[in-house]
């Protein structure tokens, strides 16, 4: 793994980690939860974190079913097949079309482009759905990856909110159809 910036611009594909895949990770289940993506997912996975984010969509699934298609997804980098983080949508869009992006790259892969590549397909799947107008990202304010990472899709900064986990995190939104075509 190296952690130099590439210069060639990444891709990834998304590999659905299912309700089954979701709780095992929760539960620290690393062999199960790889077992049921169909993917050799990373450590990175069954962190404390990760396995707090996934418990909380294995829950969501539970509750509304209907949000898998939009759920957080494996990324795979391409051609090589390496899972390099997860990306997706918090939920699928609101009475109001938005969707907000959340994506995370494993440690061992950051500062490659990867985070910029899983941004630019979930921007693509977001114009290419009817119901989607907006994107929204919410991003800590003290997480400068991520901040640049977006930095050149064109976000505008809409706003802020603060809470016990994250502290203060600033919003940005894009129109869905701002990035079609891309």
């Amino acid at each position: 793994m190296n952690n130099e910036p590439s210069s060639s611009p990444k891709r990834v594909r998304f590999v659905e980690l299912n309700a089954k895949a979701l709780r095992a990770l929760a539960d620290g289940d690393l062999a199960g939860g790889s077992a049921e993506a169909g993917v050799a997912l990373d450590e990175h996975f069954v962190g404390d974190r990760a396995r707090w984010i996934f418990d909380y969509r294995a829950d969501q699934l539970a509750k509304e079913p209907s949000a898998a298609p939009w759920i957080t997804r494996a990324a795979v980098s391409e051609p090589d097949g390496t899972v390099v983080g997860d990306a997706g949508f918090h939920g699928p869009p609101d009475g109001a079309g938005v969707v907000q992006i959340g994506y995370t790259v494993v440690p061992g892969y950051r500062r490659q482009g990867y985070a910029r590549a899983m941004v630019t397909a979930l921007l693509a799947r977001a114009a290419a759905e009817p119901g989607v107008r907006t994107v929204r990202a919410v991003i800590r304010s003290d997480n400068e990856a991520s901040l640049a990472t977006i930095a050149g899709f064109g976000f505008t900064r809409v706003g802020e909110q603060g809470n016990e986990r994250d502290g203060i995190e600033i919003i940005f939104e894009i129109p869905a159809e701002a990035r079609q075509g891309e």
